[in-house]
């Protein structure tokens, strides 16, 4: 499978459409009190956003004790949701379920990153199937709900078939937070790649990545972006 780009040629628009169709999919089996909810909270946002450009921030590598509540402080100081996809073994040290707790309550999406950073690839399905199913276990334990989407370590997906209630998301824009280390070389990179629905990868595990996310996120609403979670991303 391919990592989207910001381009549009017929194979991403045929993958794109087929994973807002698993995407719906798996929406189809929460209780309807719980879809009902979301969309009568998000209703009115929407309907007045509608013209804006959408793209969705995302954070793979977390819970880290040290930054990922100062990127929390600063989403939430400009209103701004965004997809964290967690690290099973990072909940569970540093008290770091707390932080879990908090991106749910202050409305950012949960994504399944495996239970080791592990590449799914290398492993058997039964294994595989392990380290999604542990991660998912701790997310549900502290929020009560599953992460639906997954985002595979190293960009590299399962062999065979996945997870049947699962939708796996790569990302079009690689900031590259996590070789550069460097904030204005990292908000530059960005700034410049990104376009209407684009999913920008970083990482909340860097004081560097957080500085810059939250620059970026200045940046692109001055030029009329609409931040959203990947999920209302895929599901335009």
């Amino acid at each position: 499978m391919r990592t989207w780009s910001g381009g549009i040629d017929t194979e991403k628009y045929i993958k794109r459409w087929m994973q807002a169709l698993a995407l719906a999919a798996v929406f189809m089996m929460c209780p309807v009190s719980v879809l009902w909810e979301h969309v009568d909270t998000e209703a009115g946002s929407r309907e007045r956003d509608s013209i804006r450009p959408q793209i969705a921030l995302t954070f793979d590598d977390g819970p880290n004790a040290q930054y990922t509540p100062l990127l929390l402080d600063g989403l939430k100081e400009r209103d701004v949701k965004a997809s964290f996809f967690v690290i099973g073994a990072n909940i569970e040290k540093d008290g770091n379920e707390e932080i879990i707790r908090r991106m749910h309550e202050e409305g950012h999406l949960i994504g399944n990153h495996t239970y080791h950073h592990a590449d799914l690839s290398n492993m058997s399905a039964e294994d595989a199937h392990r380290e999604l199913q542990m991660t998912d276990r701790l997310v549900r334990d502290i929020t009560g709900e599953e992460p639906m989407l997954v985002r595979p370590p190293f960009g590299e997906f399962p062999q065979g078939l996945e997870e049947l209630d699962k939708l796996y998301v790569k990302w079009t824009v690689d900031s590259r937070d996590w070789v550069t280390k460097n904030t204005q070389e990292i908000v530059r990179k960005v700034v410049t790649d990104t376009k209407e629905n684009d999913i920008i990868l970083m990482h909340d595990c860097y004081g560097t990545s957080v500085e810059a996310a939250l620059q970026i996120i200045d940046a692109l609403q001055e030029r009329g972006y609409e931040f959203v979670t990947a999920d209302q991303l895929l599901m335009k």
